[in-house]
């Protein structure tokens, strides 16, 4: 047997005006899982309110919140110090919330006589999206559901499961994008909290855009986008500088050579930030890392997968791919979260590929003295959902700032196409992220994505800096200014 402390949100609608933590002190079976906990404490205090019924897994009724992470109750193993609470969609009482609305919502196929019976190949791509045990963890993170009107994750899910579903006989697109198909973000949350780890942005969201597409439903500025990559191999247009315009294909450390990595520069930080990039270089020759950086690499492709574009997308892979393996590179590092996650999980390469944060963990920092200022860190979607990167970057910032704050993690709006085709919905998210900066009291936000650094730096009063920017800083040196 074990004693667990813990904390459980209490809310009686009837005599409270918001929730509140209660604590509770608890002797439960080694092994125990949350539900036990619950049912422990509801023996003690009956009017404690939650759900449960399969116990096993695959009703979804028991999802609640750890320590603030959509879990279920009955396979999330307890710990001492835990914090219980509702998931983030309506409170009816204490730990149980209105799963109806959230339910009834969720796109049914139509009925049809046509007597077709799915094929096996049907079956086959219709069996990673069929999963869903209903439990709405999904809606409870999404970002755009908090902005929009969108009707969330697990239904976009059910509407490309019905797509696919060769006795379906109505267009689930334009069903589709009347529920706010383009206004996801593809920040992944949905599919990280997913205890069915059904990915639902790549395997559903994107999907159904790539089927948009073919129907010539592309959101206008998305397809200015696609013809920029087509035409000029960048998803952006070039400023006054280009970073591969700057720089020599191999850059040498200053002292001991301790490791190589071929560098993808990503289009922002090609043509919009050069600087950071330059910044990146200069932490690269002071931790004795040699990097090589092919000039014809071109657009990842990660705009284009994320809007349903992808006519042409093997080509980018391919002259991506040997501009890297045609220099024996072993590993590409990347300072793009887009990117790196869209090398990682769209991509067969014959290398490894790592984050600049990765990278810099596994050979070390050179000796820093902390830049005296207050920060906090803005987790970007592609890094924390798309690649599971928390710890490299929170590890490093604590070592070269002389304060760290958190803040909650949530997307800034600037994924998916949603800046570019849906700039409300991502001015909204920006705005978010405004007030949850300005209750940490932070100084500085940093941040190690170029399009969350610009697109909250539209929406923040603070300075908001690159990771490598600021160990440029902490070498003592001046970040580069071009």
């Amino acid at each position: 047997m074990m004693h667990l402390s813990v904390k459980i949100s209490r809310f009686n609608p009837d005599t409270d005006t918001e929730p509140y933590l209660e604590p509770w002190t608890v002797e439960v079976e080694e092994g125990a899982r949350v539900l036990n906990v619950l049912d422990a404490i509801h023996s003690q205090d009956p009017t404690l309110s939650y759900r449960s019924s399969c116990r096993a897994g695959q009703c979804g009724s028991c999802a609640v919140k750890v320590n603030s992470e959509p879990v279920l109750a009955c396979t999330e193993e307890a710990r001492d110090g835990m914090v219980i609470e509702p998931l983030d969609i309506p409170v009816i009482k204490d730990l149980i919330t209105d799963l109806v609305s959230g339910i009834s919502s969720i796109p049914r196929i139509h009925t049809c006589d046509c007597g077709i019976i799915p094929k096996q190949e049907d079956i086959e791509q219709i069996k990673p999206l069929r999963d869903c045990i209903e439990c709405l963890s999904c809606v409870s993170v999404c970002p755009a559901m908090k902005v929009t009107d969108f009707l969330g994750p697990t239904s976009m899910r059910s509407q490309m499961r019905i797509a696919l579903d060769p006795r379906e006989p109505g267009n689930r697109v334009l069903e589709a994008i009347s529920q706010g198909l383009f206004t996801c973000t593809s920040c992944n949350r949905c599919w990280r909290v997913c205890p069915k780890d059904i990915e639902t942005p790549g395997k559903a969201i994107e999907k159904l855009r790539e089927i948009a597409n073919r129907q010539g439903l592309t959101l206008p500025r998305h397809l200015e986008v696609s013809n920029l990559v087509k035409t000029t191999g960048r998803s952006v247009e070039s400023g006054k500088h280009v970073f591969l315009d700057l720089v020599d294909e191999v850059i040498e450390p200053y002292g001991e050579v301790r490791g190589e990595v071929g560098f993808f520069s990503g289009c922002m930080f090609n043509a919009r930030l050069p600087e950071r990039a330059m910044d990146m270089l200069e932490v690269m020759r002071n931790a004795g890392i040699r990097v090589i950086i092919p000039k014809e690499q071109v657009c990842c492709g990660s705009p284009l997968i994320r809007t349903g574009q992808t006519s042409f997308l093997d080509e980018l892979k391919e002259k991506n791919i040997k501009a890297f393996q045609d220099r024996g590179i072993k590993t590409v590092m990347t300072m793009c979260a887009g990117c790196g996650a869209t090398l990682k999980h769209d991509y067969d390469t014959p290398f490894e590929v790592r984050d600049v944060t990765e990278i810099l963990t596994r050979y070390g920092l050179p000796p820093v003295k902390k830049v005296p200022v207050t920060a906090t860190y803005h987790d970007p979607c592609h890094l924390m959902n798309g690649q599971q990167i928390t710890k490299e970057p929170r590890e490093i910032l604590e070592k070269i700032v002389e304060s760290f704050v958190e803040m909650p993690a949530q997307c800034c709006g600037s994924g998916g196409g949603v800046r570019s085709g849906m700039p409300e919905v991502a001015a909204s998210l920006g705005e978010l992220r405004r007030e949850a900066i300005n209750k940490t009291g932070a100084d500085i936000v940093v941040t190690i994505c170029p399009f969350c650094e610009y697109h909250i730096q539209e929406h923040s009063n603070r300075p908001v800096k690159n990771l490598m920017t600021v160990l440029v800083e902490a070498f003592g040196k001046k970040p580069t200014s071009i």
